[in-house]
This record gives structure tokens, C-alpha cells and sequence, in this order.
């Protein structure tokens, strides 16, 4: 970003001042980082919750009559197949195969959807919709400013947000959103997240945004709720296996290349943007694998970041997508896309170039880290 283009505030930008947090430049958003130790805000989510402004992501609707049908050539996964109040994670790929972005769909109603896309690509994404909408009765919208984004997660996120809303939140599956009031705001409240815990994302209009957070702050003071930045939110995903875009996730990965094939839904009605070189791409991943996404867990104390080459034998056998202190495990850890020869848990001998010094890693399989339900 060129230092004449102002950053964008969330509507919770004087509150997190207010709190002392360390802020930084998250894809064009002054967002917090973290407000003390990003380790105790990080502990907070496994064992007791963590709130987190995540009013960066971006929100675009979809509506009219053939909004599904539209969604079902744009986006890869079987959006007509969703339920009303359901959400699914799919994504959206040129028409090359390359992943433009992972996304969730909420289906608010019959004919109305709202695709929650990371913000560094959320243009990117409001631009592919625009473009694919032409020949379908359907509107895109960007609501990008519609909403302000607030998530509570953690054990204890329940009891919490149960204390200030008379929504059926034990009717509300994993996947799923209901509209609702939250301490008398109106809010879209979904049980999503990025962490690994259970927990809920409330969507709501930016003005009530200063209003539930100190409400949901004031809920949690019993039971060790804490504001959360995005440094921990990073290792909480990270122990949780899950992917971020930029890392796990590129327009030079298909969905096969990253392992998540699972999200191309083939057996669908018509054609979608990029069908064709999926076809090729899961065909080719079938005879011919391609790296695979694993766990690497260090032996000794040094941390992998990103790009740094996983090695085995001497060659370079794949490279670091995630690297961090797992504060759950107490080591550090990665995720890499390594040789399918050297992704099976155990497999020897296999290390991360950390500048010129070979490190010692266990090959482990993804989670790292998996809730007790």
C-alpha cells in the first residue's frame, strides 16, 4: 500500500485505542495486533474467550431469482444445495483453476445470499461476482460498509452470548446463522469462526458495533473473556489446520493442489468458471500427486516462517506455507507443502532450512490441535 492511501478504520477503531492495542496495516485496515500478550490472548480462546474485530472482511449480497444459480456458476461448491440459515465454505477459482479466494455463503433467504470474503481479496472477489453476474437475473452488491464484524469464540462463548440474547443458540448448528438481537442490536448470528473453537460471529451494522462490544465485554468479566488482535487469531487457526489465503492458498494452487479437492462440486447442474481445468486438475492429482499440506512440529526452539524450504536427504523436498510458537503445544510449528513421498506422520529425516541450518521436524497430520467436543 503506498504511503498516500489512507488506511480504513473499523468502526471500533477508538475502542481498541482506548484498550492500548498495538495496531497495524492488515490488507489496508489499521487493525489491532494484539492488546498485551498475544500468548495470554491466545490461552484466553482455547480455555475461556477471546472477542475479535474482524470488520475488515468483506461482505457482498446476492440476491433475485436466479441468485443460486448464479452463485452455482461462479463459485465451485453446490450453493443451491444449501438451506436457508445454513453456511458452507467454498471457494472461488479463474478459469484456470487458481484459487481467487476461500469463502463462506450464508443463504439468508429463498433468494438472498451474503459471501463473506477475506479482506485483502475482497475486491478481487466483488469484481469476479460483477462479472459473472451478466445473464442471470440476479444483483450483486458490495456491503462491504454495511456491517461491522464481531466474533466471540472460545469455550465459554456460549454462556456469554446466551446471557444476552434470547436466540435459540443451542438450536444453532456449526455452519449455520439466524437473525437475532444481541443485547438489543440486531444482528446476523452465525456459529463460524477461524479458531478452532466453538464460537459465533455477529454481523451487525457499524453503529451498534461500539455498543455489543461492551456489552459482550461486560457478559464475559466472569469468566475471562479477552480482546483479541490478530496475532493470536493467526496461531489459533494455525493449530487448528486451517488454511490462510496468501499462504496455504494462491491463484498458482488449484483446490486439488491445496488438498481440498472436496470443496469442487462436479456432480452439480451446468457449467461453473473453471470446470474444465478442475477436471484436468483432479485427474492429475489422482495419477500424479501433487505436494500435500502437512504438520511440522520442531525437536528444538527455532521457529519456520513462511517460504523457508522443508529439506530431506540433502534436497528440497517442499516449503513452509505457516510457521509460529504453538503456545497449545509449547513448540514451534508449520504447515508445508511437501513431496507426497515425505508426507505420511513419522516419516524420517525430514527437516526446515532455517538460514543454512538444517532443523529437526516430525511430520504430523493436520489439526495440530482439535477441540474436545
Amino acid at each position: 500500500m503506498s504511503s498516500t492511501e489512507e488506511l480504513r478504520h473499523t468502526a471500533l477503531d477508538a475502542l481498541h485505542r482506548s484498550l492500548g492495542a498495538t495496531m497495524t496495516d492488515f490488507a489496508g485496515w489499521d487493525m489491532p495486533l494484539r492488546y498485551g500478550s498475544e500468548r495470554d490472548e491466545h490461552n484466553a480462546v482455547r480455555t475461556k474467550a477471546g472477542l475479535f474485530d474482524l470488520s475488515h472482511m468483506g461482505e457482498i449480497t446476492v440476491t433475485g431469482p436466479q441468485a443460486a444459480d448464479l452463485l452455482n456458476y461462479a463459485l465451485v461448491g453446490n450453493i443451491a444445495s444449501v438451506g436457508v440459515g445454513r453456511a458452507r465454505y467454498t471457494m472461488i477459482c479463474r478459469a484456470d483453476g487458481g484459487i481467487l479466494d476461500d469463502l463462506i455463503v450464508y443463504r439468508l433467504a429463498e433468494t438472498e445470499y451474503m459471501i463473506v470474503a477475506n479482506a485483502s481479496n475482497a475486491q478481487v472477489v466483488l469484481d469476479a461476482l460483477t462479472e459473472r453476474v451478466a445473464g442471470f437475473d440476479a444483483e450483486v452488491r458490495d456491503d462491504r460498509d454495511a456491517y461491522a464484524l464481531i466474533a466471540v469464540q472460545g469455550p465459554e462463548s456460549p454462556g456469554i452470548l446466551k446471557s444476552l440474547t434470547d436466540a435459540d443458540l443451542d438450536g444453532l448448528k456449526y455452519y449455520a446463522g439466524l437473525p437475532g438481537t444481541v443485547a438489543g442490536v440486531p444482528a446476523l448470528i452465525a456459529r463460524t469462526g477461524y479458531t478452532g473453537e466453538d464460537g459465533f460471529e455477529l454481523f451487525v451494522k457499524p453503529e451498534h458495533a461500539v455498543e455489543l462490544w461492551q456489552a459482550l465485554t461486560k457478559a464475559g468479566e466472569g469468566v475471562g473473556l479477552v480482546p483479541c488482535g490478530l496475532s493470536c487469531r493467526d496461531t489459533l487457526r494455525l493449530e487448528a489446520g486451517m488454511p490462510l489465503y496468501g499462504h496455504e492458498l494462491s491463484t498458482s494452487l488449484t483446490p486439488f493442489d491445496a488438498g481440498l479437492g472436496r470443496v469442487v462440486k462436479f456432480e452439480k447442474e451446468g457449467d461453473f468458471v473453471g470446470r474444465e481445468a478442475l477436471t484436468e486438475a483432479a485427474s492429475r492429482a489422482e495419477s500424479n500427486p501433487p505436494r500435500v499440506l502437512v504438520g511440522l512440529v520442531a525437536e528444538g526452539r527455532r521457529v519456520p516462517r513462511a517460504g523457508y524450504p522443508v529439506v530431506a536427504g540433502g534436497e528440497v523436498i517442499g516449503e513452509v506455507t505457516s510457521g509460529a510458537p504453538s503456545p497449545t503445544l509449547g513448540k514451534p510449528i508449520a504447515m508445508a507443502y511437501v513431496d507426497a513421498a515425505h508426507s505420511a506422520p513419522g516419516t524420517a529425516g525430514v527437516g526446515v532450512d532455517i538460514r543454512g541450518s538444517h532443523e529437526p521436524y516430525e511430520v504430523v497430520a493436520l489439526p495440530f490441535y482439535k477441540r474436545q467436543k
